[in-house]
């Protein structure tokens, strides 16, 4: 599975478990922002860079998701795998 693949599958188990994923232009903040999880009026967001490299954002993105109740939900044996090792990095 290619790093843009991945980067799929991992917003589409976001948006089964209500996280809409958006890639924003954090330079044009003026300030020093970093990916994370929200909240907009009551809806459930994770924001990331979009000027971050496609790994990285697969980076950020699966060490969130694996902090999340995943284990009911059907995830890619990959997928899981590489959520499951990047929980391992950040914890």
């Amino acid at each position: 599975m290619n790093p843009e693949q991945l980067f799929q599958q991992l917003k589409d188990l976001a948006e089964k478990l209500d996280i809409k994923i958006s890639e924003q232009n954090f330079k044009a903040t003026g300030i020093h922002v970093k990916s994370g999880f929200c909240k907009v009026n009551g809806q459930q967001r994770f924001i990331i860079d979009k000027h971050l490299p496609i790994s990285k954002k697969n980076q950020v993105l699966a060490a969130f998701l694996g902090q999340l109740p995943i284990d009911t939900i059907f995830v890619v044996p990959k997928v899981r795998e590489y959520i499951a090792s990047q929980n391992l990095k950040f914890t």
